[in-house]
This record gives structure tokens, C-alpha cells and sequence, in this order.
């Protein structure tokens, strides 16, 4: 009874607490290992289903191998009815992914179409996506191709970023599913869609993170108000720079797991959480990679998202070992 008046007294006040979102761990970094974490998320793929990944500037890079996401692609397919791509959309910044053309020589260099198919989701333009905060951008900007998909599973490299000091799942549904035009928006903090000019307006670190993370939470609410998009987070490779980086630093903390949550702030915030626990010895120097977070208010993101009510920072990490 005493229970029952206590959430009768918290709906009337608008303070229903909501649970904890859990944050699935596992130590083994392999195929299989994604697909139990997808497994255990309990939220299957249906439909048209998007891939979110980066294919990297390079092969000095840690971009997920298609050999660890072809077990994946296989147990989403096997539903019958289900169909599933690896999207991508072009870079802001001159390099290899810059346009189409030669973005699709990388990802034929990679092999990622002998595992599914690939799309670049801005080929053939961008679209408007609402954004509940409006703060730094009106709308996201992303590859027009997203209109294809129903469901998508975000699959990030967790690592630092030279620009935005963190790369997550966060960083993964901003930017990564912006198209070039949707970059420079965000990039600028909402002053440009020009990816020539935004550089002139990417002084303000802050602008930059709050567009990212409203952006990111228009991607979740684009696909059924978060109901139909899952994120996954594989903790290898480590390096201070991200996979759009060709000549990465080497990394200096050894691999840890994979990370998977249907809350993307609980899963940054999990992934960075370990980092600033794992003990420095002759095998790790987190040093780097926390300075370089710090140095460019990386942990901002997952402030700022949770504020916008995009997920929480708070998390039960549940290993699926166990």
C-alpha cells in the first residue's frame, strides 16, 4: 500500500523516476561477442536495418573489420523479412571519404560489400530531421538515404577524436550519420552548411559538442522515439585519434571489451568510466587519452545529452558473462 500511494504521490508531482538503463559488458572482443550484447539488449531487428559504422580513412585505423560484422549481419538477415546495410556518409573534412567517388573505392579496399549491402547514405543528398533542442542547430542535417531504414544499430569504435576528444556512440549518430552538409552544421555549432567555411566557425568547443548531442538525439528519435535503434560500443584499439585520423597514434591501453546499452549517454558515459579506472602499468597510460578528452571538454557530450533528456548518466553495468 505504503508502495503504491508512493508512486500514485510521484505521478502527481510529474517525478516518476525512471529505471536505471543497464549497460551490457562483455571482455571478449569478437563477432560472437557483439552478438550476444545484441542478443542481449532485447531489441531484435526489424525491417530495413542500417548499420551505422565508420569505414575508416584508412587501414592504419581501427574501424570494425568486416569479419567481426558478418555474424551480426547474418542474425539480423536470418529474420525472415529482415534486410540489412552498412551505411556511411561522406566526410567533412578533404581525405579519401571526402565524396562518393572515392569513398566507394575505400569501402571496396575494406571488403565490406562481400558481407552486405553498403550505402553512403548521402550520395544522393541530405534530408531535415527534426531536433527537440534547439540551441545550437534548427534541424540534423543527415544522408538523405536514412529515409531507406526502420531500425538502425548504431556500432561504434570507442577512442579519442582530435575535434570532439571523445568518439562514442554519441559522436557515431551525429556526425557520423550527418551528411557533409549536416557536418559543417554541426562542426560550426549551427552557423554554416558550407564544409569549406565551417572551419571558420568551429572556434566555440562548446557550440560544437551541444549540436552534436542534439543531433545524436534526433537520430534516436527519428527511429520510433528510440524504440527502434540499439548501440553498441567496442572498446579496442584505444588510440588518442579517431578512425577519420589515416596516421592514428598507436594506443596505449590494451583492449577491453565490447559495451552495449539501448541508452547512448549511459554507454559513453559507461566506456569512459572504465578508461579513468583501468590502473596504469607497463601495459597502459590512459594519461593520453584522458588529457585529450579533457583538452577538448570531450565529457561535455554526455552533460549535455542527458540534459536535453536524450538518456542518462547513470547506468547498472550488467556483464553477460556472469
Amino acid at each position: 500500500m505504503k508502495a503504491l500511494l508512493s508512486i500514485l504521490f510521484s505521478t502527481i508531482l510529474g517525478t516518476t523516476a525512471m529505471a536505471t538503463p543497464k549497460v551490457y559488458v562483455t571482455r571478449e572482443i569478437s563477432p560472437e561477442g557483439i552478438v550476444e550484447l545484441y542478443k542481449a539488449l532485447g531489441s531484435p531487428a526489424k525491417g530495413r536495418v542500417a548499420l551505422k559504422i565508420s569505414t575508416g580513412e584508412s587501414e592504419n585505423t581501427g574501424y570494425l573489420r568486416p569479419d567481426m560484422l558478418k555474424p551480426l549481419c547474418d542474425a539480423v538477415t536470418a529474420v525472415n523479412g529482415n534486410s540489412i546495410a552498412i551505411v556511411e556518409c561522406n566526410t567533412a573534412y578533404p581525405g579519401r571519404r571526402t565524396f562518393s567517388r572515392s569513398h566507394w573505392k575505400e569501402i571496396d579496399k575494406r571488403g565490406f560489400k562481400d558481407i552486405a549491402a553498403v550505402d553512403i547514405m548521402d550520395e544522393n543528398g541530405s534530408m531535415e530531421i527534426p531536433v527537440k533542442d534547439n540551441t545550437r542547430i534548427e534541424c540534423d542535417l543527415v544522408g538523405a538515404n536514412l529515409k531507406n531504414y526502420d531500425y538502425m544499430i548504431n556500432l561504434a569504435h570507442f577512442k579519442g577524436h582530435q575535434m570532439a576528444g571523445m568518439g562514442g556512440v554519441l559522436k557515431n549518430a551525429s556526425i557520423g550519420v550527418a551528411s557533409r552538409k549536416g557536418k559543417a552544421y554541426i562542426h560550426s555549432g549551427g552557423k554554416t552548411k558550407n564544409p569549406i567555411t565551417m572551419w571558420f566557425y568551429s572556434k566555440n568547443q562548446d557550440a560544437f559538442i551541444e549540436a552534436m548531442a542534439s543531433a545524436a538525439q534526433g537520430v534516436h528519435d527519428y527511429f520510433g522515439n528510440g524504440q527502434n535503434i540499439i548501440y553498441i560500443s567496442v572498446m579496442y584499439r584505444m588510440s588518442i585519434d579517431c578512425d577519420c585520423n589515416g596516421h592514428p597514434h598507436e594506443p596505449l591501453i590494451a583492449d577491453y571489451g565490447i559495451l552495449a546499452s539501448t541508452d547512448p549517454v549511459a554507454l559513453d558515459q559507461a566506456c569512459y568510466d572504465i578508461v579513468t579506472q583501468i590502473h596504469n602499468d607497463q601495459h597502459n597510460d590512459t594519461r593520453p587519452l584522458l588529457e585529450r578528452i579533457e583538452q577538448k571538454h570531450g565529457t561535455y557530450i554526455m552533460e549535455w545529452a542527458e540534459k536535453i533528456g536524450l538518456g542518462s548518466r547513470e547506468y547498472e553495468l550488467v556483464n553477460i558473462e556472469h
